[in-house]
């Protein structure tokens, strides 16, 4: 199965893969070759991506999947690796965003915390992944 995955800047992945797993708006699904047509809103967070002995993971921002079995098109607001993220700064992130929340007097401050604090947060939850191990 194709997979492409597509940010407003540049084509990020274009592969042949097994399956992915994405965080779609309804919950967590997998798509496996000769899946049913889908097109699905799509949450930011991790996904996971096997290939023929290996497994890799990428964070996403918002967006939508499309796939009719042979190939799957993400359309993210963005994506990247393990490789790109600070860890230190990410912690550094979510405390002060945490902090921010505490102190935002206006809706608008609110929102801007809260979206720096899930970007942190989907962030850490990929560091944590294991970063392309072979599969037993």
């Amino acid at each position: 199965m194709k997979l492409r995955i597509i940010t407003p800047r540049k084509v990020v992945l274009e592969e042949e893969i097994n399956s992915i797993t994405l965080p779609s708006a309804d919950g967590e699904i997998t798509i496996l070759p000769n899946h049913v047509n889908l097109f699905s809103l799509l949450n930011e967070g991790v996904v996971k991506i096997k290939y023929d002995r290996k497994e890799d993971f990428l964070a996403i921002g918002g967006g939508y999947v499309e796939t009719n079995g042979e190939y799957v098109n993400l359309l993210v607001s963005r994506a990247y690796g393990q490789e790109v993220i600070n860890q230190t700064a990410t912690e550094k992130a979510i405390k002060q965003a945490q902090d921010m929340l505490q102190k935002a007097k206006t809706n608008e401050e609110r929102l801007e915390a809260s979206s720096i604090l899930r970007r942190s947060i989907v962030d850490m939850k990929l560091l944590k992944k294991r970063r392309r191990t072979p599969l037993s």
